[in-house]
């Protein structure tokens, strides 16, 4: 629950910083993308579904925050660079990007097909890679910037069912520490989020499961699922802010100690 100190944007520590947040339209992208606009930050809101990217700018807009809705299928190159550069006309340039839309399979690892690998690929590697490259140039007119890309605890884990979802997510992980070895000389700092956090998928789980679902939550350390924007989404902000600018290369790990 956010509090009352927190119903309206706190012109602060993302101000003048314009993001764009992927799958931004439900989830923990809804979320981080409320947190980046109560911080202060420009936010593109861009999904597949442009009509839940424009309630969520509504909500931004209902407590004083800037941000614009963008329809983009992450798994089309052109689509993505076209949403990256329309922020920055929209904008002014671009200072962040959060590459956190991802598409998933679930199966037995010994009936894994080519087709569940590659819907898992094109919307999380290269997806991630494809706007990494569009934002670049972006973010080294502004003399730097931060990546946030998003892992998973179910690769970290070796979580059965999940074998082409862990692929892709690893995938993600390596990319991003190539990345910030190579992008830091220009000031842009690249991290990883692995979150859990009572996103869609989680939600629809506590319905049809709902023993397994409170069995979950039971073995978390700190006894419940993240926020997607108190525990997540502000998190995230804070990898935007210059309050983490010595933290790059990184995983940051906010599972509630799972």
């Amino acid at each position: 629950m956010m509090d009352s100190a927190e119903t309206e944007a706190r012109p602060g520590r993302l101000s003048g910083k314009a993001v764009l947040v992927t799958g931004a339209g439900q989830g923990i992208g809804r979320g981080v993308a409320l947190a980046l606009a109560r911080d202060g930050a420009s936010v593109a809101a861009v999904g597949r579904t442009l009509a839940k990217c424009e309630k969520v700018v509504g909500e931004i807009a209902a407590f004083g925050g800037k941000a614009i809705a963008l329809e983009c299928d992450v798994t089309d190159r052109d689509q993505i660079e076209h949403a990256i550069h329309a922020t920055a006309a929209e904008f002014g340039g671009l200072d962040g990007l959060v590459n956190n839309a991802q598409s998933s399979t679930q199966g037995p690892l010994a009936e894994v097909t080519e087709n569940d690998v590659e819907v898992c690929f094109r919307s999380g590697p290269l997806a991630t890679l494809w706007a990494m490259q569009a934002a670049l140039p972006l973010l080294r007119e502004r003399g730097g910037g931060a990546i946030v890309n998003f892992g998973s605890s179910t690769a970290i884990n070796g979580a059965p069912l999940f074998g082409a979802y862990a692929m892709a997510k690893e995938g993600i992980r390596g990319l991003s520490r190539v990345a910030a070895r190579e992008w830091g000389r220009y000031g842009i700092r690249v991290n990883v989020v692995v979150p859990t956090a009572l996103s869609p998928a989680a939600e629809q789980f506590r319905e049809e499961q709902p023993e397994r679902f409170q069995q979950h939550v039971r073995r978390l350390p700190l006894g419940r699922m993240g926020d997607p924007e108190a525990d997540i989404g502000r998190a995230v902000a804070a990898l935007m802010s210059d309050d983490l600018a010595y933290l790059t290369g990184d995983t940051v790990m906010l599972t509630g100690g799972e």
